[in-house]
């Protein structure tokens, strides 16, 4: 009997919202936001919805009621650790994961710290395939190292993913300029030296550290390109070029953007002028041929992923427009079909993307030799296809079951002129049993989320986060069985030709799914107690 195995879990140090807040103030970064350097960002007023939203991840772990899905244990070290820094080792881990990110969301709108458990997760397996390839171990061991230290300090990790890319038609290694992919430009004792652009970071100015991935598949000559690494947030050479988050400032004492002064994301451009990486930090670099690996597990973690984020996003519209009905006069939209049909299709929307990331999750399948268990690809595709593609479609469903108040409202500042306010109130209560400034504040609330600047952040960031929608129909096209329901119909029309090799539309089949990975003995767990707090 291993002793090790049957003692209870010790548990990494997690830190809370403020202590996240204070080790912010221990870091140094060169931001720079709307042309402004930045000299402390845990109290950035432009950045403080982005740090708010970070800081509720850390106690939302601390949080006893949240426990079985906002931790998790790793078991090769028997350690419990938060769940945003944690790779997957079962079909439950996914479940718990879609609902952690989903309770996250319904208080954020975007959690962000969620990126750091797909990168994790989607490295493993490349830095497993490497060393697979090659009969060693020394990618896996700076891996895990790295893993092991983030967990146990509970930090924050930004991705740096999306190159600037430069000309789209050019690979990497043709552009003119080199500096629009980051790349290895000198190697050497110490480690490596890395120059160019990573554009869309999330939460850039306000993480830790950054992880630097190569955003595509690379060929022989894009060798250099081929790098990952992690790299300090305030590393020498390293510049941060950021949004704001949210929308701060904008009447934060009337209360206009209800929601997004409050919780908000920053998306920077960071640029890596020859930034020294020492070799404990280089998981990889030259090692084109498996470049692949990585950004295909990272998408596929990440889109299923982001099931769960809109979804979160999802179960905001469903409420406000609910309480926008009542606001309006209508205590039960049940009972008038021109609000219950647009509800129920919002509804529909949302559970519709999450079932898909259900589905992926209980069919995922354990890498090797890595020991992930991945998500279903052509169910975690298509559940992140079509939240990409329904997003504009939920915030029209809100609209219309709430009206045009939500952008008729006169601004906020006129509810404390005493030539109006009076009137206002008087005329524009709806419920008797709703007062007037509860009416307002709920079309205030869903002006912020779906008819704001915020509100068109939310659209774009959702089709395009984690790849475009022609990319997620390309994955699932190629995952998706065709060739076992073309062998389906030839078999049922008996003309014997059920196995054509020279069809290509018989390349892809499946053999079907009978347990959580399609393949294996029955009887892995797949689910802990959910926490008490119900969506």
């Amino acid at each position: 009997m291993n002793a090790a195995a049957d003692a209870a879990p010790t548990r990494a140090r997690l830190m809370s919202g403020d202590e996240y807040r204070e080790s912010l103030r221990r870091l140094h970064p060169v931001v720079y936001v709307d042309g402004r350097r930045i000299d402390g960002v845990a109290d950035e007023p432009m950045l403080r919805p982005g740090v708010n939203a970070l800081a509720y991840t850390y106690d939302f772990a601390l949080d006893a009621g949240h426990a079985p899905v906002a931790l998790a244990a790793q078991s090769k070290r028997n350690r419990i650790v938060n769940r945003m820094l944690h790779v997957d080792e079962s079909a439950g881990d996914l479940l718990n994961k879609l609902e952690a990110v989903r309770l996250l969301c319904q208080e954020t709108g975007c959690a962000q710290r969620y990126l750091a458990h797909d990168a994790l997760s989607g490295l493993a397996q490349a830095v497993a395939a490497i060393d697979d390839a090659r009969g060693s171990t020394e990618h896996r061991a700076r891996f895990e190292a790295y893993r092991d230290r983030v967990q146990d300090e509970d930090l924050s990790i930004g991705i740096a993913m999306t190159d600037a890319k430069g000309d789209r038609s050019r690979r990497p290694h043709e552009q003119a300029n080199p500096d629009t992919y980051v790349h290895v430009v000198e190697r050497n004792a110490r480690g490596i030296v890395i120059s160019g652009t990573k554009a869309i970071v999330t939460g850039a100015p306000y993480v830790h550290e950054l992880l630097v991935m190569p955003s595509r598949n690379m060929g022989p000559d894009d060798a250099d390109f081929a790098v990952c690494c992690a790299v300090p947030v305030d590393a020498e050479g390293v510049t941060i070029i950021s949004r704001p988050a949210g929308r701060p400032g904008e009447k934060l004492e009337h209360g206009d953007a209800l929601f997004s002064r409050r919780y908000g994301q920053s998306t920077a451009v960071v640029v890596f002028d020859r930034v020294l990486v020492p070799w404990e930090r280089v998981f990889f670099e030259g090692e084109w041929e498996h470049s692949h690996v990585l950004t295909y597990s990272y998408a596929t973690h990440h889109r299923h992923t982001c099931i769960a984020a809109r979804a979160g996003f999802g179960d905001l519209l469903i409420g406000a427009g609910a309480l926008m009905c009542e606001a309006n006069g209508f205590p039960d939209p049940g009972a008038r079909s021109n609000l219950r049909e647009p509800m129920v299709e919002l509804i529909r929307i949302v559970e519709g993307f999450y079932a898909c990331g259900v589905a992926a999750s209980v069919y995922a399948v354990r890498d090797e030799p890595s020991g992930v268990f991945m998500p279903e690809p052509v169910f975690a595709n298509i559940g992140k296809l079509l939240l990409a593609t329904q997003i504009y479609d939920m915030h029209r469903l809100a609209h219309e079951v709430s009206g045009g108040l939500v952008v008729a409202l006169p601004g906020p500042d006129e509810d404390h002129n005493p030539a109006t306010a009076a009137t206002l109130a008087e005329v524009l209560r709806a419920n008797p049993d709703v007062p007037y400034d509860r009416r307002i504040q709920t079309a205030r609330f869903l002006e912020d989320l779906t008819a704001s600047y915020q509100g068109g952040w939310y659209s774009l960031i959702s089709l395009h986060g984690g790849g475009s929608p022609a990319a997620m129909k390309q994955e699932i096209w190629r995952n998706y069985p065709v060739g076992s329901k073309v062998q389906l119909v030839e078999r049922l029309l008996e003309r014997g030709v059920v196995d054509d090799p020279k069809r290509p539309i018989t390349r892809n089949r499946q053999p079907g799914r009978c347990c959580d990975t399609g393949c294996t003995a029955p009887g892995q767990a797949v689910m802990v107690p959910m926490p008490s707090p119900s969506r």
